[in-house]
């Protein structure tokens, strides 16, 4: 091959190579200029499908019997996974007077108008706000959404008398601001109902996978509807999954994570056969996409203290960057009337569902 040949070898290998370059580049900008679902559309990530939690497993202990704003038993609890808070709720003691009450209000009519009392702590459960809530509810269960700085609860509101204790039929979403004292007509209040006709109306927050899921009850039943969380905010209510209630023994809070359900049970030592130290206080998981009871797990932590009433759980993530890493607590609330103390424990082991069989 000449010197000539090998000239026009190498230009005509130029030149494709920049006709061809040219043509990915004019292809690029075609295709850039179609509409978006002339593109690949990536799959929107299923959030009800998860790991769930070794319910088997030794709990550790977060708090151990810290006063809460009352001496009352606390009723449920939820966490700011951004500012790293825990909010604890309970029943308002009587022999208060708030402002704008004519008098000293007893216990049993805090309980009947369903007036509750919120506390903020740090981690280390030491006290650092407080909420008064009156005319909400029971206190079942309480969900915490942070934005930036601020926590916004989730709570019921808008409590109805039943029995000797008020229950709330809707949810309410609200700023924690120490200090302040809200009804059910506050402005500071955004209400939703989700369910019509549905009462005894309770919430929990995933912050780990932008869900919302509601206790509710409806014709005599409990079921657990799944929401997203920022389309409930924009008042649709169309549920991801909605499952009912298994049998459980006395019912003491829930949350959910990802695909699963947990739900606490169980009563004091010496009540419905709770007996010291092992107790009758149970955590069942639920697969959410078909409402099946995949494990249910007698909870042995805290067999040291004299009182021991189980009350609420709760997702917390330790680093609110790595939500993969989470944590179940469920508390307990100890001491003595009217002095009750609350106290936090958790599991962190997060196993294949199909796992659990063999765990």
């Amino acid at each position: 091959m000449n010197f000539f040949q090998i000239r026009r070898k190498k230009n005509i290998r130029q030149s494709f190579g920049r006709s061809h370059l040219l043509k990915i580049v004019i292809g690029a900008a075609i295709i850039s200029l179609l509409p978006w679902s002339a593109a690949p559309i990536q799959a929107k990530r299923d959030v009800l499908k998860s790991k769930m939690f070794a319910l088997s497993e030794p709990a550790a202990e977060l708090i151990n019997e810290k006063a809460l704003q009352n001496g009352t038993v606390l009723q449920s609890f939820a966490f700011d996974n951004v500012n790293q808070h825990i909010y604890v709720v309970q029943l308002m003691a009587g022999g208060q007077q708030l402002p704008g009450e004519a008098g000293v209000v007893s216990g049993a009519s805090r309980d009947l108008s369903g007036d509750l009392a919120l506390t903020q702590l740090d981690m280390s459960g030491n006290k650092l706000g407080y909420m008064y809530l009156k005319g909400f509810g029971h206190g079942v269960q309480i969900g915490v959404e942070t934005v930036g700085e601020t926590a916004y609860l989730w709570t019921e509101t808008d409590s109805v008398t039943e029995g000797s204790s008020g229950w709330g039929t809707q949810l309410a979403r609200f700023p924690f601001e120490t200090g302040k004292i809200l009804n059910p007509e506050s402005p500071e209040l955004e209400k939703y109902r989700l369910v019509e006709g549905a009462d005894r109306t309770t919430v929990n927050i995933d912050a780990a996978n932008g869900l919302l899921t509601m206790r509710y009850r409806l014709d005599g039943a409990f079921r657990f509807g799944v929401y997203s969380l920022e389309e409930v905010k924009q008042n649709n209510y169309t549920p991801l999954a909605d499952v009912p209630q298994p049998t459980v023994g006395t019912f003491q809070g829930f949350a959910s994570y990802g695909g699963y359900l947990y739900l606490l049970e169980g009563t004091a030592y010496g009540s419905n056969g709770s007996v010291a130290p092992v107790g009758n206080t149970y955590i069942t998981a639920v697969e959410l996409k078909s409402g099946e009871v995949i494990d249910k797990q007698l909870m042995t932590a805290g067999d040291t203290l004299t009182f021991r009433e189980p009350e609420g759980l709760a997702i917390h993530l330790p680093d609110s960057k790595h939500p993969h890493k989470a944590q179940l607590s469920f508390g307990f609330a100890s001491n003595f009337t009217p002095n009750r103390l609350a106290n936090i424990y958790y599991l962190d082991r997060l196993l294949p569902s199909k796992a659990i069989d063999a765990d």
